[in-house]
């Protein structure tokens, strides 16, 4: 029963659906790590990438920039994402799918999403205001000058890559409710054809979940900090390679104060010097535990997910 809860779990994460967070089997050291509240301890950015038919780009304000902006208390990522682009652009839009995530630790996180406009009319000088002065469309070889900053250049070429061909599926974010910023591990080992998942016991056997901290450290070391707190706790990682393969979901609600994310992760891990070892390291304590995927398909879904890396890139 519990490997087909586990399954049944799994799966849901794979097909980038939100599963309820409950618990989290790792904390900082320290007090407890508080609520995440926009405005208060935690900032998060959307930003949107519009390609037209002949595979233009929009942009906008002063100096010419992609439609973003801050989320406000009380927005779903979505709705604040329409908001933006209204009001920097004067469109409305619906988001296709997310494009990547970027972090400067868990205090600050923006989304980037390609999306398509579906209705309302480019903003003009007429109508500039605080958000904004005009907006407009522009070839990806001739952009207007000045740019704000130039980290969005690399953000339209991806939008340009994943229209061309997309390397993971579609993926939009799940309204669930989370107090922390978190992730929810896909922590595989694998050999060959067979693949291992690390599971947590506390309570019913589940995906391990990490909060998030906000001390300096883990700041300064980005939400990956998270991840390896949670594997030194259960694993020896000296002989180890640990590697954050990406996304495969994004779960927030923004009601009811649940200002909270939880990023559903794939991670890998695997001997420094391989040799002749054929089974996952040895899991110290009794909170987790290695799964070993039987299901065919879920086997198969995994290995594609990895050897391609077919998940949303987060970068810092």
């Amino acid at each position: 029963m519990a490997s087909q809860g586990l399954a049944r779990v799994l799966a849901a994460v794979l097909g980038g659906q939100g599963v309820s967070v409950h618990g989290y089997d790792s904390e900082p050291a320290g007090e407890p790590p508080a609520p995440a509240r926009l405005r208060k301890n935690v900032c998060y950015v959307v930003l949107a990438v519009f390609l037209n038919e002949q595979e233009a780009k929009k942009e906008c304000r002063g100096s010419w920039y992609l439609p973003a902006g801050r989320m406000e208390p009380g927005e779903t990522i979505v709705e604040a994402l329409q908001r933006e682009v209204k009001e920097e652009a004067g469109l409305y839009c619906e988001p296709l799918t997310l494009l990547s995530v970027e972090e400067r630790g868990p205090s600050w996180i923006r989304f980037v999403f390609l999306a398509q406009a579906t209705g309302g009319i480019l903003k003009t000088p007429k109508e500039a205001d605080a958000e904004s002065l005009q907006a407009g469309w522009y070839p990806r070889s001739s952009l207007p000058t000045p740019l704000r900053a130039q980290d969005i250049l690399h953000l339209v070429e991806l939008a340009a890559r994943y229209r061309q061909q997309a390397r993971h599926p579609l993926l939009l974010p799940q309204e669930l409710p989370c107090s922390l910023v978190c992730q929810r591990l896909v922590a595989t080992f694998t050999n060959v054809q067979t693949v291992w998942v690390l599971v947590g016991t506390e309570g019913m056997p589940h995906l391990p979940i990490t909060a998030c901290g906000f001390s300096p450290m883990e700041q300064r070391g980005g939400i990956k900090m998270a991840i390896l707190r949670l594997l030194q706790e259960c694993l020896t990682l000296h002989h180890l390679a640990v590697e954050t393969k990406g996304l495969l979901g994004l779960q927030h609600l923004g009601k009811d104060h649940a200002d909270g994310i939880c990023l559903n992760v794939l991670v890998t891990v695997a001997f420094r010097n391989p040799g002749m070892q054929s089974e996952p390291p040895k899991v110290r304590g009794e909170n987790f535990f290695w799964w070993k995927v039987m299901e065919e398909d879920l086997q198969s879904q995994l290995l594609q997910r990895l050897q391609e890396s077919s998940v949303v890139p987060i970068n810092r």
